[in-house]
This record gives C-alpha cells, sequence and structure tokens, in this order.
C-alpha cells in the first residue's frame, strides 16, 4: 500500500549514465561536461511534455547520480561544466504543467530534493576538489538559473536574446523553490534593490548589464563561445591539486519490496529495513553494522562502494526518499541501531582519519545522508533498547531525532558511545554538530559526553545521566510510554508537526542552507496551496492559457 496518487506512480530513485534520458555526460581529461537534453516526451507521468529543457524530478534524480558518480567514479576530474544541448536555450526551469498536475505534498518534496542535489553540487566544491562552472548556452530561466546559481562560476551567451530570469514571483505567483532568492542575497551578496527588480522582471536581464549586477560572471559572443567555456573551465582545473586517477565504481542499491499478511510494506536491502505499518501510519527503520569491516582506509577502498558503511549510508538515503515520496501518509517514523560496536567504532575511526580520498569522500557521503534525515518532514523517534548500538555514527541518526527513547533496566543490554565523527566532522545544515545543537543552552555538556570519545560504550543510566535520553524508562513501563507516545504523535495535525519540527531541529547559526530549508520551504509551502497560485484562477493554472489570474488582494 503506498501514499502516492493515482496520478503518480511510485517513483524509483536508482539510474546510471547508461539509462540517462536528459544528459549527457562526457570527459575530456580532467574536465567533465554535463551538457543538458532533456527528452520532451520523457517526463515520469504522462499529461506534460518537458519542452525547452524544463525538468520534472526524473531529471534531477539523473543530474543528483551524476554529481554522485563523479565524486566517488572520477576522482580525476577537476572541473564539472554544466551546460545544455538545445539552440539559446539553457534551462526554461521546472516544468509547469508537472508542479501544475502535482499534489502539494508532491511539489513540496520535489523541491526539497531540488534543493539538496543543488547543495551536493556545492558540496562537491568545497570537498570534494570538484570545480563548477555554467555554461549558460542560452536563456536560463527560473530553476535553471538556479542550477547555475550552485555553481562556482557563470558564463552566459551574449547573443543579444539569452538573460538569466526569475519569473516565478510575475508570472506564477510562487518563489523560485530551488534557493535562487537566497544565493543571490547571501551567496552572490548582490543588492537588495537589484535582487527585487531582478526577481520581478519576468524577461530578465541580458548581456553586460548581468555582468554589472554580479548576475552571471562573465558573457562570451557566440564567436568565441566554445573558446571561453574551455578557458574558464581549464583555469578552475588547475587552480585544483591533481587528484585520485582510479575511481570506484557505484552499482545500484538493490532493495527488495515484501507485503506480509498484516498488510504491511517491508523494503529489505542489505544493511538497512524499512517496515511500514500503514493503518497505525508508523515505520520502523533501521540499520544494522555487520560483525566485520575493512581494517584499514586502503582495505576500505579496496572493497569501494561494498565497504559496509558506504553501502549502508546508501541505502538509508535510499529508504528516506521512499517515505518521502511513496509513502506520504507515514507520521512517525521509528529509528533503530544494531550491530557490532567494534566495527562501527574501527569505522568511524578510518572515516575521521581520512587517509585516502575514498574514505573522505564516504564521510561526506554520511554527512549528506544525515542531513537528508534532518530534512525529512516526518517525526523521528529514536528507540534505545535491548540490543541497540547508537555509537558514533550510528549516534547520530539518534540525535537527529525529535526524541530518544531509551530502556534504562539493568537486565537489557543498551549501548551508547561516542567518536571522533560525533565532534564535529558531520555537521548539520546549521554549521554545528548535532550535539552542539542539541546542548546549544549548556555547551559543558557536550564536553562531558565527548570525554567519553576514547573509552567503551556507556549504560543507560549513564546516557540518561548525560542528557542523551529524553525519557527513560524501566521495563515496566516501558512498552505503554512508548504507544502513548506513538499514538498521541500520530493524532496531531501533519501540518501543524511540519511546521513545529523544522522550528526546533535546527537551533544555533542560520546559514544559507537553513535560509533554503526553513524560510524558502515554508513559505512556498503555503504559496502552493494559496488561491493566488493554485486557484482555479490562480497564476499557476492559468500560466499558458488565455486567462489572467485572479489575486485575492489581501496582504497577510
Amino acid at each position: 500500500m503506498s501514499s502516492t496518487s493515482t496520478l503518480e506512480q511510485p517513483i524509483h530513485f536508482q539510474t546510471s549514465p547508461d539509462q540517462y534520458r536528459h544528459w549527457k555526460l562526457s570527459f575530456d581529461g580532467d574536465i567533465a561536461t554535463l551538457a543538458m537534453n532533456v527528452d520532451p516526451m520523457g517526463g515520469m507521468r504522462e499529461g506534460y511534455e518537458l519542452k525547452l529543457n524544463s525538468y520534472d524530478l526524473g531529471v534531477d534524480i539523473e543530474l543528483n547520480d551524476a554529481i554522485n558518480r563523479l565524486r566517488f567514479e572520477h576522482p580525476e576530474v577537476r572541473c564539472l561544466v554544466l551546460t545544455g544541448s538545445l539552440d539559446r536555450v539553457f534551462c526554461a526551469g521546472a516544468n509547469i504543467v508537472m508542479l501544475r498536475s502535482s499534489s502539494h505534498a508532491f511539489k513540496v518534496n520535489f523541491c526539497k530534493y531540488t534543493n539538496e542535489t543543488r547543495l551536493g553540487l556545492e558540496d562537491a566544491a568545497e570537498n570534494s576538489g570538484l570545480r563548477t562552472l555554467a555554461a549558460l548556452n542560452g536563456t536560463a530561466s527560473g530553476g535553471g538559473y538556479e542550477l547555475a546559481l550552485a555553481c562556482e562560476r557563470i558564463v552566459l551567451v551574449d547573443d543579444r536574446n539569452s538573460a538569466v530570469s526569475f519569473p516565478e514571483v510575475p508570472l506564477l505567483g510562487v518563489l523560485p523553490g530551488t534557493g535562487g532568492l537566497t544565493r543571490i542575497t547571501d551567496k552572490r551578496k548582490i543588492r537588495r534593490d537589484r535582487c527585487d527588480v531582478f526577481s520581478s522582471i519576468a524577461e530578465g536581464i541580458k548581456g553586460k548589464r548581468a555582468v554589472e549586477w554580479d548576475l552571471v560572471d562573465a558573457v562570451a559572443p557566440l564567436s568565441r563561445w566554445d573558446e571561453t567555456v574551455a578557458k574558464e573551465a581549464r583555469t578552475l582545473a588547475d587552480a585544483q591539486p591533481a587528484r585520485a586517477q582510479k575511481g570506484v565504481q557505484l552499482p545500484p542499491v538493490a532493495c527488495e519490496t515484501v507485503e506480509d499478511e498484516s498488510g504491511r510494506t517491508h523494503l529489505k536491502y542489505r544493511y538497512v529495513t524499512l517496515s511500514l505499518a500503514h493503518a497505525e501510519r508508523t515505520a520502523e527503520l533501521c540499520i544494522e553494522a555487520p560483525d566485520t569491516g575493512a581494517q584499514s582506509a586502503a582495505e576500505a577502498l579496496e572493497q569501494g562502494a561494498a565497504w559496509w558503511v558506504m553501502q549502508a549510508f546508501r541505502e538509508f538515503d535510499d529508504a528516506l526518499l521512499h517515505l518521502r515520496m511513496n509513502y506520504r501518509d507515514n507520521a512517525l517514523v521509528l529509528l533503530r541501531a544494531k550491530g557490532s560496536e567494534a566495527v562501527v567504532r574501527r569505522t568511524d575511526a578510518l572515516l575521521a582519519a581520512g587517509e585516502n580520498w575514498f574514505t573522505t569522500e564516504v564521510r561526506h557521503l554520511v554527512k549528506r545522508v544525515l542531513k537528508r534525515l534532518d530534512l525529512t518532514s516526518r517525526s523521528l523517534y529514536a528507540i534505545a533498547d535491548e540490543g541497540t548500538c547508537f555509537v558514533g555514527s550510528f549516534l547520530e541518526l539518534a540525535l537527529a531525532c525529535d526524541r530518544i527513547y531509551l530502556l534504562n533496566d539493568p537486565d537489557h543490554e543498551v549501548k551508547l558511545g561516542v567518536t571522533a565523527l560525533n565532534a564535529g566532522p558531520l555537521p548539520m545544515s546549521n554549521g554545528i554538530s548535532r550535539l552542539e545543537t542539541r546542548f546549544l543552552g549548556t555547551p559543558e555538556a557536550v564536553g562531558a559526553i565527548l570525554a567519553h570519545q576514547d573509552k567503551d560504550s556507556f549504560d543507560a543510566e549513564t546516557a540518561n545521566e548525560l542528557g542523551l535520553a529524553t525519557y527513560a524508562p524501566d521495563e515496566i513501563d516501558w512498552e505503554d510510554e512508548l504507544r502513548l507516545a506513538m499514538e498521541e504523535r500520530t493524532s496531531f495535525s501533519p501540518d501543524a508537526l511540519t511546521g513545529m519540527e523544522s522550528n526546533l531541529r535546527f537551533a544555533g547559526p542560520e546559514t544559507m542552507e537553513t535560509k533554503i530549508f526553513g524560510r524558502l520551504s515554508a513559505w512556498q509551502n503555503w504559496i502552493f496551496q494559496r488561491p493566488n497560485a493554485v486557484g482555479e484562477r490562480g497564476a499557476l493554472q492559468c500560466y499558458g492559457t488565455p486567462n489572467r489570474p485572479e489575486f485575492l488582494i489581501e496582504r497577510t
């Protein structure tokens, strides 16, 4: 049983370059080119045509896959050029008919996924030495320009026609949904008044004015376009030190979906299991460490994508995406971690040390998956009971949850512990660790917990004393307290919970990321339900028709 609507078939997130329908990935030594050539009839469902390199979720799934493959399969690449294959068009942004015909929940989750993909592109430039150049061979509108903004440099063709634009407010009654308003102010630091003008002109800005306003870094005429792009890419690549020449292949993440007699759905991976109780609107998400693992960074590199921690967190990521897109009626996720504490500790030490490019890259993968968990609109309860192994990187999963329920009974072994990865290498979107976020008002508590870093795991009573438990009932009260907490949570308004959780999860500093997912997502969530956008005569509904939108005039 899935909560996808009749118009939206279950979505799968596994792909590879030989399956791409919308991108072409090519290589010239240490420079890669990712050319956008969207198949107009290649949408994820019927009812819309992907004209002018407009995109739906399928286009972005391929983009996300390509970025990850560059980081793991092609570490020799020092510069990625993003460009378009159509004449005078780079990308027209998200497909309007796709948005118009999608449910509200899908639209919001679509924007969240595209935001995470673009932040992944920026993370690759910052942490993997993969410099990025947007070579806008034509007009870049809306999400197309937002994709360019995620790159380090932007070059626009100067053909008297091509422009960059944010037409969402004047034409569609919505906002640029992929961080564009935040990036032009916070990343490119463009003057507020110019940002206001730019975001109000449907036709956009082109040529020398686009450079003058810092909307792009350079323009080049058609006669020197290829030469200019090649020179820009070479300059970016040469600014990076030489990188590893042999990568690690990424096989698809295998998952078996099983329906049991009680009507529950189980997504079974090798190290991760997602079990959904549809009637109760709850799920259990469990990750388990194996009994053995790589003893050294060299051995981890030799194992490649089969190294257990990489495979486990790729599986965990896939499960989260299924939760978001295919099981949207789910209200509460119970998160569990099991397996060998020794293997988790040894693996965390390899990730923290970063002795080769691969272990460093896997650490950043774990970081991105944990951020995806932080940003998932579900209530999250960590369940630390018999057999628990919330240690190190697995402890981060618990700290990402809204509550931690800890079985505090001497007859049941519950393991919690810290490693070097809890001290900052896996930051949240706010730029600080989950421990620092949890204890923002009592920073001394962080030091008290990290003092156990080089020691064995601690028991439930110690974990409770350190402030790691929200509730720590004994065996007598455990089942009743957990049951009541689950029943209460699933009875609340999902909209109120989404807002509450988003406000509470990111205490502390505000960053470009927190603005994108907090400020932008909250406003877009609201705007996508307003009649001015999606009503019968709303701007999103009227776009492309002879009808003019009709707006409710009150400001709120």
